[in-house]
């Protein structure tokens, strides 16, 4: 792990290390420039395809990875469930060319908790990057809310009566506020306990609920929601 940086006066503070994975090198020198101004972020890695990429996060063990979808070989599809299967809680920033809605559909469904366009700003990126390290999902506002809508309506209605049952109180709460959109750290600042925590419980709910990555717990959670809204 990166040592913490020092600033004369103030605790150390501990930077987020990101990796980046791209075909293009010239894009990802860009974004690793981008990143590295940013005081809270380390790019601790990259690599051009899915195989160099699996090794780089095993060597680096980052906080969140960059994946572009079209890569040379396997595409950022099979990476992202290929991370998921070592990994379930590496978050995954799909960093993408294509602005067509199921390219945004299908990363989520592989478990990616975002989804930005490269000519999208750069604050925008950033911001990307920020959102889906504290837990929550980042898609762009043209897309958001019509892939929740078409992942509503793809998930079975008969769940939330015959499975959200199954929670304790606290998932039951944990859910509830994942649903009303909070990230982890928001949700454990409300609670008042760890982001580890927070992470069990969302854990549980998933086991619980037969799901198989904690995208789709959070899409569960936001058509439960929106089905149990008062009136």
């Amino acid at each position: 792990m990166a040592e913490p940086t020092k600033t004369p006066g103030t605790l150390p503070t501990k930077k987020s290390r990101v990796f980046i994975v791209d075909d293009h090198t010239m894009f990802r020198e860009g974004l690793r420039k981008l990143l590295h101004r940013e005081p809270g972020l380390t790019v601790c890695g990259d690599a051009a395809d899915a195989d160099e990429a699996m090794r780089g996060i095993r060597q680096t063990k980052p906080d969140i990875v960059l994946v572009d979808i079209s890569l040379t070989g396997a595409s950022g599809f099979d990476l992202i469930k290929s991370i998921r299967s070592e990994d379930e809680e590496l978050p995954v920033l799909v960093v993408s060319m294509h602005d067509e809605l199921h390219y945004a559909e299908r990363a989520l469904r592989a478990g990616a908790m975002g989804y930005v366009i490269k000519h999208e700003p750069a604050r925008n990126m950033k911001a990307a990057v920020y959102k889906v390290l504290g837990g929550d999902m980042y898609l762009s506002e043209k897309m958001s809310n019509s892939v929740i809508a078409r992942f509503a309506r793809g998930l079975p209605s008969d769940q939330p009566t015959a499975m959200i049952e199954q929670l304790s109180g606290r998932e039951l709460e944990v859910f509830r506020m994942l649903g009303q959109g909070k990230g982890v750290r928001q949700i454990a600042e409300e609670l008042e306990v760890t982001t580890p925590t927070v992470n069990t419980f969302r854990n549980r709910i998933k086991e619980k609920l037969g799901l198989k990555s904690s995208t789709e717990v959070m899409l569960h959670a936001i058509k439960w929601s929106g089905e149990t809204k008062p009136g």
